[in-house]
């Protein structure tokens, strides 16, 4: 795979995690030119997201579809297939084999969507594991899940940034790190477990940061958006 450095507006991804695409919409008005790269997810996909990232990519945004399939492959990949023709530029999908597998097929030889593998959500903490059954540390997982992603041709996964160096110095820049859970200094934590500052990530190797509230919420998104932007321009 060709590695592609993302250019420093890009390494922020805004997360449009808002009840209406109306609302999504006034918000991409008000951020305006501070933001390129923005996340529709679960809450807005049902409800007209997909024709606001097509309405977005259409005005030169990148998008980042973080619907994060996770089906047998088959079903996996006719739904990456029908993805497609929105013009994402990212897309989440859960890093098992067969998940993966699926999604990478799906996605054929469209040269602009890739695939992401979702190792271990950052609202889960060790304890969470535990719950669940699972035995292994966090750090084991992800990078069990990290390779599960490389074999089978995914583009970069989904990691916090806790995580973020262990990948790196395992994958290099074979797979591209996009790290949820960051949040400015002084920032509330909100529903996350494993939580770092915009330069504390960029330093630990993730190539592309996820922040939603601390600039959606914020008095003036614009700004806020740029002083992150600023923080990672300085930690890089």
């Amino acid at each position: 795979m060709e590695l592609v450095v993302p250019n420093l507006k890009d390494r922020l991804i805004i997360a449009l995690d808002l009840p209406s695409t109306e609302e999504a919409t006034l918000a991409t008005d008000v951020i305006g030119d501070a933001g390129t790269f923005y996340k529709i997810g679960y809450q807005l996909m049902p409800i007209g997201g997909l024709d606001l990232a097509r309405r977005l990519s259409d005005e030169g945004k990148k998008i980042f579809l973080d619907f994060k399939f996770h089906d047998i492959g088959a079903t996996v990949e006719r739904g990456v297939k029908s993805v497609c023709k929105f013009g994402g530029d990212f897309l989440t999908v859960h890093a098992e084999p067969d998940v993966l597998k699926g999604a990478v097929e799906g996605r054929g030889d469209d040269a602009r969507l890739k695939i992401l593998g979702v190792t271990v959500l950052t609202s889960l903490n060790q304890e969470s594991l535990t719950r669940s059954g699972i035995d292994m540390k966090i750090e084991d997982l992800v990078l069990k899940r990290a390779e599960f992603a490389a074999e089978a041709g995914a583009d970069g996964v989904v990691a916090s940034a806790i995580e973020a160096a262990a990948i790196k110095a395992r994958f290099g820049d074979a797979l591209t790190i996009v790290t949820p859970g960051v949040r400015p200094a002084g920032a509330s934590a909100d529903d996350q477990k494993r939580v770092v500052t915009p330069a504390c990530a960029i330093a630990a190797g993730a190539d592309h940061l996820v922040v939603g509230r601390p600039i959606i919420a914020a008095k003036d998104p614009a700004a806020a958006a740029r002083a992150i932007q600023d923080e990672i321009a300085g930690a890089s």
